[in-house]
């Protein structure tokens, strides 16, 4: 098992530079835009395919296909990005990526039953880490480490149960020093796949219930890590003023494209002011923000 961990770990590391160089060829040549974001002088997007390629190498049969649907239609999503379709209210990314919300749910319902749609749900607070340098991989890195160190604090000590928690940790590892100098990005596919990788091991270690306390203890862990980011989106971006964390901890969990999408359908045009001290401490003002005024 080590050995493999070890290959895994090599392997993602070598794939990751390998992909940062072309990326960042064809990047600064035009050619896929969407792969090189306008961050940081130009940004190497979607080198998250390096993690995600080894994980489906390395996992086992009955997770990877799992984790491969949703970094194919991620992938998708980082190709395509956001051009806009005339039939539908949304972008073709997001449709991609909704349909591998959808795949996940569905392939992975015979193993992980109704847990399956919590799993498909930890790609929304993944995606938003990804938006800061080294955030991401401190995320898994921290989350795949808490699992390990909490089968040893069970006295579990079935070398089986190990692997995926540690193959996760060793494909992180090989692949953040560039994401901590803010030279790479995950992508879709990167935070994605990493996502439901992680999700599988939260509901191996501890079914439906660890599987919800370990999903919220990640979002709450991403809003730590990106609490200064936050304050300043919050306050400049949602004219939500003096944001407190739980404002933080809703932006990282109903966040992003597919948030604001359920608030368009529940919202519409209205808006609901949060006057209560004890709900704007919990994040209301944040939860129910509609961007659509």
């Amino acid at each position: 098992m080590l050995i493999e961990i070890l290959e895994a770990g090599i392997l993602s590391t070598v794939l990751t530079l390998i992909l940062y160089l072309i990326i960042r060829k064809i990047g600064r040549e035009g050619k896929f835009k969407n792969l090189y974001a306008s961050v940081r002088g130009g940004t190497p997007r979607a080198v998250g395919l390096a993690p995600f390629l080894v994980l489906i190498i390395f996992l086992n049969p009955d997770y990877s296909y799992i984790v491969a649907a949703m970094g194919i239609m991620a992938l998708l999503d980082d190709l395509i990005g956001r051009k806009k379709l005339k039939i539908i209210p949304v972008e073709l990314g997001q449709l991609f990526r909704g349909l591998g919300i959808l795949l996940v749910v569905i392939l992975g319902y015979p193993l992980l039953g109704p847990s399956s749609i919590l799993v498909a749900l930890m790609i929304q607070p993944l995606n938003i880490a990804d938006m800061q340098p080294g955030s991401a991989c401190s995320t898994i890195l921290s989350m795949s480490g808490l699992v390990i160190l909490l089968y040893l604090i069970s006295g579990n000590f079935n070398t089986s149960l190990y692997f995926i928690p540690l193959l996760i940790l060793a494909v992180c590892a090989g692949y953040a020093p560039l994401d901590y100098k803010g030279n790479i990005m995950m992508g879709e596919v990167g935070n994605h796949s990493f996502a439901v990788a992680l999700g599988i091991i939260f509901f191996l270690f501890g079914g439906f219930w660890g599987l919800i306390s370990l999903f919220l203890g990640t979002v709450f862990l991403i809003a730590f890590i990106r609490r200064k980011n936050l304050q300043i989106f919050l306050e400049t971006k949602l004219r939500i003023e003096n944001p407190t964390f739980g404002d933080y901890f809703m932006d990282v969990l109903t966040g992003g494209g597919l948030g604001d999408l359920f608030r368009k359908i529940i919202l519409k045009k209205r808006e609901i002011p949060v006057k209560n001290g004890i709900l704007i401490r919990l994040g209301f003002r944040r939860l129910l923000y509609n961007p659509f005024l």
